[in-house]
C-alpha cells in the first residue's frame, strides 16, 4: 500500500490540473457561443458545457477514456475506426524495426569491443546520427525509398529500426566491457578463444545490460513507427489515427490514439521485464 500510494496521489495531481486545464481551455469558446446567442453562463453550466464539447481544444480526462473504450471494445476489430486494428498494425511494423534495429545493435557492439577500429570509428557516427531528429529524416527516408519501389512496411520498420538500435548498441557495448580485468585473464588462462570468451563470459555478463537496453529500444521503435506513419500518408495504424484526427480536428481521437500507443509502449516493456526476470532467473543472476 505504501508504494501505490504515491503513485496513486500523483495520478490524482495530474487528473486534477487535466481537468482544470480543459475548463480553462475550453471556456472560450463557451463563452463565445453564450456571447452569440445573448445569454450569460453560470459556473456550473460553464463547467457543464466545457466538459462536453464535442470537438474540445483539450479533451477532458473523461472524454478521452470514453474515445479509448469505444475505440478498443465499441468497434470490430476488422473496422477502420477500432484502435486495436490500427495498433496492431503499427505493432506489426514495430516488432519488425526492433528486431532489424536490435539485431544491428548486437553486431556492431560485438564488432566495436573486439575490433579498436571500429570503436574509434563506428560509435562516434552512431552517435552522430542520433543527433538528426527523426522528423527530419523520416520523410527523406520514405521519399527516397519510395522512388526505388520500396513502400508500406519497410521504410516504416527502418525509421524503427534507426531509433531502436542506439539504445541497444550502447547497452551492449557496456555489457560486453562488464566483465573484470581477473575475469578476462582467467579465460586468457584456459586458452579460451575469442569466441570461447565471448558466448561464456562477455554475453553472460551483458545480458541486464540488453534488457535494460531493449526496454528503451522497443519504445523508440514504436515512436519511429508511428512517426514514420506521418509522412507517409498512411491509412492504418496509430500514426493514420493521429494524423486523421489532425485533418478533421477530432481531438478526442488524436488523444485516445496517444493513450493507445502509450498502452501497447508499456505492454512491450512489460513483456520485457517479464522476459528479463525468466531469463536471469534461470541463469541464477537474479532471484
Amino acid at each position: 500500500m505504501r508504494n501505490i500510494l504515491p503513485v496513486l496521489v500523483v495520478c490524482l495531481v495530474i487528473v486534477v490540473l487535466w481537468y482544470g486545464a480543459a475548463l480553462w481551455l475550453n471556456a472560450a469558446w463557451v463563452y463565445d457561443q453564450a456571447a452569440r446567442a445573448g445569454t450569460q453562463v453560470g459556473f456550473g453550466q460553464l463547467v457543464h458545457d466545457t466538459m462536453t464539447l464535442p470537438r474540445p481544444k483539450l479533451p477532458a480526462p473523461h472524454q478521452v477514456l470514453g474515445g479509448l473504450w469505444d475505440g478498443i471494445f465499441g468497434q470490430s476489430v476488422t473496422s477502420k475506426k477500432s484502435l486495436v486494428y490500427h495498433g496492431w498494425m503499427t505493432l506489426e511494423v514495430t516488432m519488425l524495426g526492433f528486431a532489424v534495429g536490435t539485431l544491428a545493435g548486437l553486431i556492431l557492439a560485438i564488432g566495436i569491443v573486439h575490433s579498436r577500429a571500429m570503436d574509434m570509428s563506428v560509435m562516434p557516427w552512431a552517435i552522430a546520427s542520433q543527433t538528426i531528429p527523426v522528423l527530419a529524416i523520416a520523410p527523406m527516408v520514405i521519399v527516397v525509398l519510395a522512388s526505388v519501389g520500396l513502400k508500406g512496411v519497410i521504410p516504416k520498420a527502418l525509421i524503427a529500426a534507426y531509433l531502436s538500435f542506439f539504445p541497444v548498441l550502447v547497452g551492449m557495448v557496456k555489457g560486453l566491457r562488464a566483465p573484470d580485468g581477473l575475469q578476462l585473464d582467467l579465460m586468457r588462462t584456459y586458452n579460451a578463444s575469442r569466441t570461447q570468451t565471448l558466448t561464456m563470459l562477455r554475453l553472460p555478463s551483458s545480458l541486464p545490460y540488453l534488457f535494460a537496453s531493449l526496454k528503451v529500444g522497443v519504445a523508440a521503435a514504436l515512436v519511429g513507427t508511428i512517426v514514420a506513419e506521418l509522412p507517409a500518408g498512411a491509412s492504418v495504424g496509430l500514426g493514420a489515427r493521429l494524423l486523421s484526427g489532425s485533418y478533421y480536428g477530432q481531438t478526442i481521437q488524436i488523444w485516445a490514439a496517444l493513450f493507445m500507443a502509450a498502452i501497447l509502449a508499456a505492454l512491450l516493456v512489460a513483456a520485457i521485464g517479464i522476459a528479463e526476470k525468466v531469463v536471469l532467473k534461470r541463469m541464477g543472476m537474479a532471484r
